[in-house]
C-alpha cells in the first residue's frame, strides 16, 4: 500500500514537472531586454517588444534563429516526447492499475523503466536550460550591455520542471527496486518458516 502511495506521488510530481516544462517551452520570456520603458522578450517560438503595449511575432524561419534557440527548442521537444512515453510506460507498471496483473515481476520492471525515462527527460531539460543560460551570459559579457539580452522567467520554470520530473521518476524507479527486494525477503522468510 505504501508502495502505491509513493508511485502516485511520483506520477503527481512528474505531471507537475511536465506541465512546467510545457509552460516554459511556450513562454516568451527566455531572453529579456529593457531600455527605459521599452522592453523586448524572446522565446523559443516568438519574440515580443514594445513600451506600453507589446506586439509579438512568431519566428518564421528556423535557420535565422540563434543556435541556442534552435538547440533548446529541439531538446525541449525531445524531453516532452520522452515524458509522454514515460507516462504511458509508468501507468502500465503502477500497482494501482490492472495492466499486467498476472505478471507482477514484469509490471514492477515496467514501472522502474518508466521512472528511469522520466529521470532522463528531466535531466535533458535541466542540461539544455543550463546551456542556454550559459550562452546568454556569455553573449552578455562579450557584447555591449545595453544591446544584449538577459535570461528571463522561463529559464526558472524550465529548471523547476526538470527537477520535478526527475524527482517523480526517482520515486517511481527507486521504490520499485525497494519493493521488489522487500517482497523477495518476505517470500524467503516464509519458505524458511515452512522448512
Amino acid at each position: 500500500m505504501a508502495s502505491s502511495g509513493l508511485q502516485l506521488l511520483g506520477i503527481f510530481l512528474a505531471l507537475v514537472g511536465i506541465a512546467s516544462t510545457v509552460t516554459a517551452t511556450l513562454m516568451v520570456e527566455w531572453k529579456k531586454q529593457s531600455q527605459g520603458k521599452h522592453r523586448a522578450y524572446e522565446g523559443l517560438w516568438m519574440s515580443c517588444s514594445g513600451t506600453e503595449r507589446t506586439t509579438c511575432e512568431i519566428h518564421e524561419s528556423l535557420f535565422k534563429l540563434p543556435t541556442e534557440v534552435q538547440a533548446t527548442r529541439a531538446v525541449m521537444l525531445l524531453s516532452l516526447l520522452l515524458s509522454a512515453i514515460a507516462m504511458i510506460v509508468s501507468t502500465v507498471g503502477m500497482k494501482c492499475t490492472h495492466f499486467m496483473d498476472r505478471i507482477p515481476d514484469s509490471k514492477s520492471t515496467t514501472a522502474m523503466i518508466g521512472g528511469i525515462i522520466f529521470m532522463v527527460s528531466g535531466l535533458l531539460t535541466i542540461i539544455i536550460t543550463s546551456w542556454y543560460v550559459k550562452m546568454i551570459v556569455q553573449t552578455f559579457q562579450e557584447s555591449h550591455r545595453l544591446q544584449s539580452y538577459e535570461f528571463g522567467k522561463a529559464v526558472f520554470v524550465s529548471w523547476a520542471g526538470g527537477l520535478l520530473t526527475m524527482a517523480g521518476g526517482a520515486f517511481l524507479s527507486c521504490r520499485r527496486c525497494c519493493g521488489s527486494k522487500s517482497s523477495e525477503s518476505i517470500s524467503s522468510d516464509m519458505k524458511s518458516n515452512y522448512v
